[in-house]
């Protein structure tokens, strides 16, 4: 059987990157998948008929997870159409790097609001679902990046950072209900980002990790499925670094 037979999953910020092999990685292992997408209806298009042509359940919608309002209406879309959600994961994220005496209040207020307060958005309104039925696992995506810091990434790596605590405490309030929540901090993955640096930068990075490469997003979606599956019914309040040992 596989490991997510009979799950749903809700992915936020699944059209690409990271969210795009968890969503699909988690169909492939017998979930359904609801994901959003914020702006990329084209490739959330693609990748649901992609899988679809698989034989594999992914539904798209469209939904800020910054916003407290459109959180709370897309756990009620997807409760509606699949009645359940039992694994969230809490993946969108963006980045406004500048240095401190240069960034404006947009460009902490915007990361902040996304990469932190989305995950307090779609967690409050999926625990009272998952409450009832008495079980649930609810991943945050960090970074390594909230551990160590980085010169130019004050709002991120605040951001990040929070969502530590934030994870320890759902995991404390909730553990008697059978809810999980943990979260994964990723090293220097391959995404549409990382393709866009110079090679002089690529090389900098790839210096400071010991395993002298950067991760893929199946790596993390790896994590993802086991923190997701009974694999790990018995780990809570817990941070996977999938860093290559660059967190060490």
């Amino acid at each position: 059987m596989k490991l997510l037979q009979d799950k749903i999953a809700l992915v936020t910020g699944g059209s690409r990157g990271i969210g795009e092999a968890i969503v699909r990685k988690f169909a492939e292992e017998g979930a359904t998948v609801a994901f959003t997408y914020l702006s990329s209806q084209a490739r959330a298009d693609q990748l649901v008929a992609e899988l679809a042509e698989k034989g594999l359940t992914a539904k798209a919608y469209q939904s800020d997870a910054s916003s407290f309002d459109q959180a709370a209406a897309l756990i009620k879309a997807v409760l509606e159409d699949f009645g359940k959600v039992d694994v969230l994961i809490n993946n969108a994220g963006i980045t406004k790097d500048n240095l401190m005496l240069r960034m404006s209040e947009d460009q902490w207020d915007t990361v902040v609001q996304t990469n932190l307060k989305s995950v307090f958005n779609l967690t409050k309104h999926v625990l009272r679902p998952m409450l009832k039925n008495r079980s649930g696992s609810i991943i945050n995506m960090s970074s390594v990046v909230g551990v160590f810091g980085n010169a130019g990434q004050a709002n991120y790596a605040a951001s990040k950072a929070g969502i530590f605590g934030f994870t320890k405490s759902i995991a404390k309030e909730v553990g008697s209900r059978n809810i999980r929540c943990n979260s994964i901090a990723p090293g220097f993955i391959e995404t549409d980002m990382t393709e866009e640096l110079t090679e002089e930068t690529r090389e900098a990075f790839l210096a400071s990790i010991p395993l002298k490469r950067l991760g893929k997003g199946e790596e993390i979606a790896n994590a993802c499925l086991f923190l997701a599956s009974d694999l790990s019914s018995y780990v809570s309040g817990q941070t996977i670094s999938v860093c290559g040992a660059l967190n060490c």
